[in-house]
């Protein structure tokens, strides 16, 4: 019961930290670029913060919980709760597919490729920070 409460606790901060992220660049237009229509074009920044950052801290939870001598239920609260309510795996996906939809088919290979090879040298940072 204490492990599901602290998993329920972490990911509503997990979430509204995400929240926080989303909105803190959605007010950000500079970060658009200009269509050929004149429109302003999405890149999806906070979904690529989001998913690194939360690589970054699933790989510090795995060593820092431990070294601390904390019980197990902490770090399935800082990886599932947190992370798992800051990262998205589907608007991350979601985007992608809007990029192509919109025929921005390097901007979609990059999105793929820059969440992937950041979250991948985020979670090994974290895991190397932690040992």
């Amino acid at each position: 019961m204490t492990g599901a409460l602290l998993v329920g606790v972490f990911g509503v901060a997990g979430a509204l930290l995400r929240f926080a992220v989303d909105s803190w660049f959605a007010h950000r237009t500079h970060l658009q670029t200009i269509g050929s229509t004149g429109t302003p074009r999405h890149w999806p920044w906070a979904t690529l913060v989001v998913n690194v950052v939360g690589c970054l801290i699933i790989g510090l939870s795995i060593g820092v919980t431990g070294k601390l001598g904390m019980a197990p239920e902490w770090q399935t609260a800082v990886a599932t709760g947190l992370a798992g309510g800051l990262t998205t795996f589907s608007s991350w996906t979601t985007a992608t597919v809007r990029l192509l939809s919109e025929a921005r088919f390097g901007a979609a290979a990059l999105n793929i490729g820059a969440n992937l090879a950041a979250g991948a040298a985020a979670a090994a940072v974290g895991i190397a920070l932690a040992s």
